[in-house]
């Protein structure tokens, strides 16, 4: 997938205003619309061009693009980065209202999900007054697996796109403290009522909802509310049995290696996922057998010993036509 350089098709500078994409566009589309222009790429370039607006003269769409977007080159090859549009806000869930499916693949990867509803809706006062309540915002935050694990306090902080007098696009802080729920997921979202665009007249305020990622971590991987861990172990740990301490989220816990255990075996940590009220996730160990390297005589001769004591064939049924 190549990057696309919105600033280049509307043929305008990284800092143009609001207005000035607007006229661009307007110019553009009276050049290219294929009812006009008659060259064999015309459409091509039309679609190119909606595109390229579609993102810049969305103010929230705009600012989450130009995050990442002065680090690449028009045509070099791009994938998004992982929670790219983390800590911004976005009103009807950040998405496109258009069908993406007219877009690009750089587009639909960006901006071309499913897009939650704003919930925004209007009518008369009691008393005869307009109100409106305002949009709901969304956003993604990404937190630790240990947040989730235990539940938290925290503040966070996120960009809310505005426009200027001088119509650019500007980022303002906005800092707001939530309670993380012990066992989270990923993906899930945690709804802050009122916390979303203000609303008109006497209408209420939007909820913001905030969508959870988690930060990667060191040494473990998730899976719904599962943990995985690879647990280095030596051979004669998994020829004898042993007891090893093994990290979790929670803190480190004693674990018993059965006898006779081979690479890829699992255990089973009950409840040492990410756990709630209602639901429990596990921690499962994967092992994985570490040999250690022979480089004296003597460490080489334990191996040739091994060698004549347990003999093996560990590629039996690998043979051609077996």
């Amino acid at each position: 997938m190549k990057f696309k350089d919105y600033y280049q098709t509307l043929e305008l500078k990284k800092d143009a205003t609001q207005d000035e994409i607007k006229r661009a566009y307007r110019k553009l589309a009276r050049k290219l619309h294929p009812d006009v222009n008659k060259s064999h790429d015309a459409e091509e370039k039309f679609k190119e061009l909606g595109e390229a607006y579609e993102v810049l003269q969305d103010p929230e769409k705009r600012a989450a693009y130009d995050k990442f977007g002065s680090n690449w080159q028009a045509g070099q090859d791009f994938e998004p980065p992982p929670n790219w549009d983390a800590g911004f806000e976005f009103s009807g869930g950040g998405f496109t209202q258009s069908d993406a499916s007219q877009f690009s693949d750089f587009f639909e990867s960006l901006f071309g999900k499913s897009s939650a509803s704003s919930h925004s809706r209007g009518g008369g006062h009691p008393h005869g007054g307009f109100q409106t309540r305002g949009q709901d915002v969304h956003a993604k935050i990404v937190i630790n697996l240990e947040d989730s694990y235990r539940g938290s306090q925290q503040t966070i902080t996120l960009s809310r796109p505005v426009v200027d007098e001088h119509g650019h696009v500007r980022t303002t802080p906005h800092s707001i403290s939530l309670s993380i729920p012990k066992g989270i997921m990923e993906g899930q979202q945690i709804r802050l009522e009122g916390q979303g665009s203000q609303g008109m007249g006497q209408g209420k305020n939007g909820d913001l909802f905030l969508e959870i990622a988690f930060n990667p971590h060191r040494i473990f991987t998730v899976d719904k509310r599962d943990i995985h861990l690879l647990l280095p172990v030596t051979p004669w740990e998994a020829a004898l049995g042993a007891t090893i301490t093994v990290p979790t989220l929670g803190g480190s816990v004693e674990l018993k290696i059965p006898p006779g255990s081979q690479a890829g075996k699992k255990l089973r940590l009950k409840g040492r996922g990410l756990s709630s009220a209602a639901h429990s996730g596990h921690q499962y160990i994967t092992l994985t057998i570490v040999t250690p390297e022979a480089t004296t005589d003597e460490q080489k001769k334990c191996y040739e010993q091994m060698a004549r004591l347990m003999p093996m064939n560990p590629r039996l049924g690998l043979e051609s036509g077996s």
